[in-house]
């Protein structure tokens, strides 16, 4: 254990045992005592600004953790809700697959049925005509007759 002061306590033990006449003077001795004092009293300030230190480390540690707990947590809903509205897009894109194929379907049976007006349209014009066609035969034929009829009578 040496020291700024210059001497140890491994050179106060040998030099009592040695025999020596160099004993370290009380001053120094005091000298020595209040730098070690001092020395104790820097590293107590040192712990206690560690400690201070590591608390607020601690603290902040355990936010980050609640914030990384939270962030989680809303991470995980997330994925949740993604593979929720991912569902709900898959089944509304097969829906909307469905009612194509039934919105064409109908489409088809529509063209089908305004095919079938216009031909039935057109066979009822045929039947009118050919009906108009014989009306107008009967009239002349009866125009025909009548005047036949009318010249044979006897005039009077």
């Amino acid at each position: 254990m040496s020291d700024s002061a210059g001497f140890n306590t491994e050179d106060i033990i040998r030099a009592k045992a040695g025999g020596g006449t160099q004993e370290p003077k009380i001053e120094e001795l005091k000298s020595k005592l209040e730098s070690l004092q001092q020395g104790k009293k820097v590293l107590e300030e040192e712990i206690m600004e560690r400690k201070s230190l590591s608390e607020c480390l601690q603290k902040e540690l355990a936010t980050l953790q609640t914030e990384a707990f939270q962030l989680e947590r809303t991470h995980q809903e997330r994925k949740e809700l993604s593979q929720k509205l991912q569902l709900q897009c898959e089944e509304s894109e097969r829906e909307f697959v469905r009612l194509a194929e039934q919105n064409k379907k109908s489409d088809e049976l529509l063209a089908q049925h305004r095919y079938e007006i216009q031909e039935l349209k057109l066979k009822r014009r045929k039947l009118r005509l050919k009906f108009e066609d014989q009306l107008h035969q009967l009239i002349k034929q009866h125009n025909q007759l009548y005047a036949i009829i009318k010249d044979s009578q006897p005039k009077t």
